[in-house]
C-alpha cells in the first residue's frame, strides 16, 4: 500500500486530494449477491445496433458483429455510437479494458446527445481511467444535464477484479426516478431525480457511445502520466451489449418512445428498476465504503457551496 497526491483537474481548477493506491490484486473483497439485472435483456448485436463514430479501421467487428475492439493508436481513438436514441433504459457493457501500463488512456460507455443539443447537452457517463506503474485502472461516473460541464458530478472507485484479464459488465439505469451506476450488477452509485433540482437531471433523448481515446490532459493524475504509445496500441473489448427501454421517436412528441427488446422487465416503470432493493442498496454502500475514493459531494475545495443534492 502506498500513498499518492493525486491532482485532479476541474475546468481549469486542479484539485489535490490524499488517494490510498492499493492494488486489486491485494483486495480480499468478496462483492455482496444482487439480483443480476443483465440477465434479464437480450444482447444487441454491435453491427445491428451501432454506428463507428470515429477511428475508421481502429474498430474491428468479431464473432459476426456480436462483438467490437476498439483501438487506440498514434493516429486515432475509436467509437461507435447506437443508432436508435433512448429515452430512458437499461444501457449495459462487457469490457475487457487494455492490458499493460495504460495510462492517459479512457475507456467509456456512456449517453449523450451533444450531437443535438451542443450547448447544452445530457450527458450520463461511465470512464475507465488508464493506470500507471504503481495504481489500478479507476472506474469514475458523472451526470450533468443542460450543458453544466463545469457542475460535473464526479465519482471515483476502485474495482476488486483485474478488469483487464476478462469482459466484467458496467451498467447504467436511467428513468424518471434515478440513474444507477452498477458494475457486474452491484449498484455503487445512485443519483436520485429530485424535482426541487430537475434542472440537473438528464432529461432529453441520448445515444449510446462506446469509445477509447487520448485523455492525457486529465485522466491520469490530473494529466501527469500521459499516454506513452511506446505500449500501443491499446486495445478494449466490448461484448454482451444491452439497450433496452424507450426508442425516441424523432417524428413525434419529444416524450414518444416506442419499447426496445423483446424482454418482460421494463427499466422505465417496473418495480425492479424504479427502486433499489434492501439487497441492492447493502450492495451499494459495501462498495461505496471499500471502493470509492473521490466524491464531489466531499470536495469543499472545489465548491465553495456543495450541490444542492449533497445535502
Amino acid at each position: 500500500m502506498a500513498f499518492l497526491q493525486d491532482k485532479i483537474l476541474y475546468s481549469g481548477l486542479l484539485v489535490f486530494c490524499m488517494t490510498i493506491v492499493v492494488s486489486s490484486h491485494s483486495r480480499p473483497y468478496s462483492p455482496p449477491s444482487v439480483a443480476h439485472l443483465t440477465d434479464y435483456f437480450p444482447h444487441v448485436s454491435i453491427d445491428q445496433g451501432f454506428s463507428k463514430s470515429f477511428g475508421g479501421s481502429n474498430v474491428q467487428l468479431i464473432s459476426n458483429g456480436s462483438m467490437a475492439n476498439l483501438a487506440l493508436d498514434k493516429t486515432s481513438g475509436a467509437g461507435l455510437v447506437s443508432k436508435n436514441k433512448y429515452y430512458y433504459g437499461f444501457f449495459s457493457a462487457a469490457i475487457k479494458l487494455p492490458s499493460g501500463l495504460s495510462s492517459g488512456v479512457v475507456v467509456a460507455f456512456y449517453l449523450s446527445n451533444a450531437d443535438t443539443f451542443p450547448h447544452n447537452h445530457d450527458e450520463i457517463d461511465i470512464e475507465l481511467l488508464g493506470h500507471d506503474k504503481r495504481n489500478d485502472w479507476a472506474f469514475q461516473t458523472n451526470i450533468y444535464a443542460n450543458g453544466s460541464v463545469s457542475t460535473g458530478r464526479e465519482e471515483k472507485f476502485y474495482l476488486w477484479f483485474d478488469p483487464t484479464e476478462q469482459h466484467h459488465q458496467y451498467s447504467i439505469i436511467w428513468n424518471s426516478y434515478h440513474t444507477v451506476f452498477l458494475v457486474d450488477n452491484i449498484p455503487v452509485r445512485e443519483f436520485i431525480h429530485n424535482s426541487a433540482f430537475s434542472f440537473v437531471y438528464p432529461s432529453k433523448p441520448m445515444s449510446v457511445y462506446a469509445t477509447i481515446w487520448d485523455g492525457s490532459e486529465w485522466a491520469t493524475h490530473g494529466g501527469k502520466y500521459p499516454v506513452n504509445y511506446k505500449y500501443a496500441p491499446f486495445v478494449v473489448s466490448f461484448a454482451n451489449v444491452e439497450m433496452s427501454g424507450c426508442i425516441w421517436n424523432p417524428t413525434a412528441q419529444v416524450s414518444s418512445c416506442s419499447k426496445a427488446g423483446t424482454s418482460s422487465y421494463d427499466p422505465v416503470e417496473g418495480p425492479e428498476f424504479v427502486k433499489l432493493s434492501k439487497q441492492q442498496i447493502e450492495a451499494m454502500d459495501w462498495a461505496r465504503r471499500k471502493l470509492m475514493f473521490y466524491s464531489y459531494c466531499k470536495d469543499t475545495s472545489r465548491f465553495k457551496v456543495l450541490p444542492p443534492e449533497c445535502k
